[in-house]
């Protein structure tokens, strides 16, 4: 059996709830008033987007070669000074 992983991110969208999206599937973005409704929503939008990208015989993108990080940049090195 074959598995697709990818990474989610979800984030607070106030005042509405919350914002998840699939950065390595471009334009894929769902909401929800809730993380469990953000991530049910996630689920069913990547399985969608994934099985058009099966009908049409296209690629499915892999997360193999991804690079996740958090850049820090200092209040002094937004100075212009």
């Amino acid at each position: 059996m074959k598995y697709y992983t990818f990474r989610t991110i979800i984030e607070p969208d106030d005042p509405r709830g919350y914002h998840g999206f699939v950065p390595i599937l471009p334009g894929l973005h769902t909401s929800g008033k809730t993380i469990k409704e953000v991530k049910k929503n996630l689920k069913e939008a990547i399985t969608c987007h994934i099985q058009g990208l099966i009908k049409d015989d296209e690629i499915v993108p892999r997360e193999e070669n991804a690079i996740e990080m958090v850049q820090t940049i200092s209040e002094k090195e937004l100075s212009f000074c």
